[in-house]
């Protein structure tokens, strides 16, 4: 047999090559998988309790930086590493009474979508426009994030962590996933920025487009929040209402204080009549209507004499209707209720919980979870029902929708409230289980967001604390601290007209999904003819 010149030099270039390409130290190979967790952590310090949203833009650029020109499998690695960093620290507070079980067990879930869109990113790295398909892939795992499993799970949301920012304006055009494509397109945005010049001054040529949109990646998300200000206001449309926010306290936290469920009662009632005795005193103004936590009953009046004669008492005490939180069993069903008691005529409306939580409110897998630990399924051992319909109350001539503790995480809960002819929100919560952990701050922040995406005053009365009353600006005019009881009186506006974001629901989150959709296409395609034009 004839061997080729070919053949036997080709072995050797291969071998040449081989031997003049610089080892890569062990310790510089784990920089991607240090950098993508690192950052996650960063996004995760942009959210509340601290003030720095800002680092979300760092954040997503470092991210972007890690995933260009990966292939999807590091991008699905450094993605969930990404996922790691920011939710481990982010939902600790889901494993405060429960152990560290429930809490690893959920952040490996969840992680998953981060994962899924590390992949994504990192597929959509080279192509033109980066920033916009990249970005547009996070607001997609978001949307997937906030359905499944067990109908979903939004909390983290980038969205919610911008209360405080210069970007929170475009929660009222396009709701928290406009919002959030905008923090993450700025991000991956300044990363090519950073990318582009570090190469011009390498003096390699940049392509005047793919400039340009890198800096537009990162101007026009400012912009847009800037030329949306105007639609942030704090102005009445329908008058004024003078409203009461009740915090009773509880015996003590963790899940144990339900076995106080009278106490807990008794000390709304309490707080109640001692604000009762304030108004008459002249000290403070008197309410239109007061708004209790969820669980501020635990009993169910309804079913309960001495419990009913409890909220009565309350109710006379103050003259003016009260929205109670209570746990009410009717058919054989248990509810999460807002009851509406008026001074005269006792409980008169309801509203039902419709996003209720999984494995807090009802237990999904409960015959495979008792398997694993039986404690579990004995912290819920009877599952909630959902209610049907949006819950707004007309409270001494005031529209008053409800959104019950875990729903305000949910755009399509609060929004449902003011098609619903809302005109301001009330987030009755009960946190108590968290102990002092961040939980209730992040939700006490997601409220803000819902105050200027709906344009709406945005009271959060919350059984141990933070209580809070929120103008339709985003802003916190008063707040209580947490374990101790106390009440907020504040004349706030009420709104009638509608922002672009409550007129669009989900249709910004659908195109941006779209978006992400063309992305991935192209992207796949691109690939395919590679390897066609490789295999020629």
């Amino acid at each position: 047999m004839t061997v080729t010149a070919t053949s036997v030099g080709e072995p050797d270039r291969l071998r040449s090559r081989t031997a003049r390409a610089p080892r890569v130290p062990r310790l510089a190979r784990l920089i991607p998988a240090v950098a993508a967790a690192l950052s996650g952590a960063l996004l995760y310090v942009s959210f509340p309790p601290r003030t720095l949203w800002w680092l979300a833009v760092p954040a997503f650029a470092v991210f972007g930086w890690v995933l260009r020109g990966r292939g999807w499998k590091a991008g699905l690695g450094l993605g969930y590493l990404f996922g790691l960093g920011f939710l481990l620290p982010l939902l600790v507070w889901t494993g405060v009474e429960v152990g560290p079980g429930p809490w690893l067990a959920l952040v490996a879930i969840e992680a998953v979508f981060v994962a899924l869109v590390g992949a994504g990113v990192a597929a959509v790295s080279r192509l033109p426009a980066a920033p916009v398909w990249a970005a547009s892939l996070w607001t997609a795992g978001e949307a997937a994030r906030a359905r499944v499993p067990f109908e979903g799970f939004p909390w983290g949301k980038i969205a919610f962590g911008q209360a405080d920012g210069v970007f929170l304006p475009l929660a009222a055009v396009g709701g928290t996933p406009l919002l959030g494509f905008a923090v993450v397109l700025c991000g991956f945005g300044l990363y090519d920025v950073v990318r582009l010049a570090l190469r011009a001054r390498r003096t390699r040529a940049v392509r005047r487009g793919t400039a340009a949109v890198a800096l537009l990646s990162v101007a026009v998300p400012v912009a847009g929040a800037l030329a949306a200000r105007p639609l942030v206001t704090d102005e009445a449309e329908d008058g004024t209402a003078t409203v009461a926010v009740v915090q009773g306290n509880v015996p003590r936290a963790g899940l144990d204080f339900n076995a106080q469920r009278r106490a807990v009662l008794d000390y709304h009632a309490r707080e109640t009549e001692r604000l009762a005795a304030a108004v008459e005193a002249g000290e403070v103004a008197r309410p239109d209507f007061v708004l209790w936590p969820e669980n501020s009953s635990d009993i169910d009046p309804f079913a309960n004499a001495d419990a009913r004669a409890v909220i009565d008492a309350a109710v006379r005490a103050i003259g003016a209707p009260i929205s109670v939180g209570g746990v009410v069993e009717r058919d054989g069903r248990l509810y999460n209720e807002q009851i509406l008691w008026d001074p005269a005529k006792g409980p008169v409306d309801t509203y039902d919980k419709r996003q209720i939580q999984p494995f807090g409110e009802y237990l999904p897998l409960r015959s495979l979870i008792g398997a694993i630990n039986s404690e579990w399924t004995s912290m819920v051992r009877q599952d909630f029902s959902r209610g049907d319909d949006p819950g707004v109350f007309t409270m001494d001539g005031t529209r008053v929708g409800l959104v019950t503790c875990y729903e305000a995480a949910f755009d399509w809960a609060v929004r449902s409230e003011v098609t619903d002819s809302a005109q301001m929100i009330s987030v009755p919560s009960n946190n108590a289980t968290f102990d002092r952990s961040e939980m209730t701050y992040q939700q006490l922040a997601m409220s803000r967001i819902r105050a200027v995406e709906h344009s709406r005053t945005v009271t959060v009365p919350v059984t141990s604390g933070v209580s809070a009353i929120i103008l339709p600006d985003g802003r916190v005019t008063q707040k209580t601290g947490m374990f101790v009881p106390g009440s907020l009186v504040q004349e706030v506006p009420r709104r009638s007209s509608t922002t672009p974001a409550t007129e669009l629901g989900v249709l910004p989150e659908i195109a941006l999904v779209l978006v992400a959709a063309g992305g991935l296409g192209r992207a796949i395609g691109a690939g395919v003819r590679g390897r066609r034009a490789g295999d020629v």
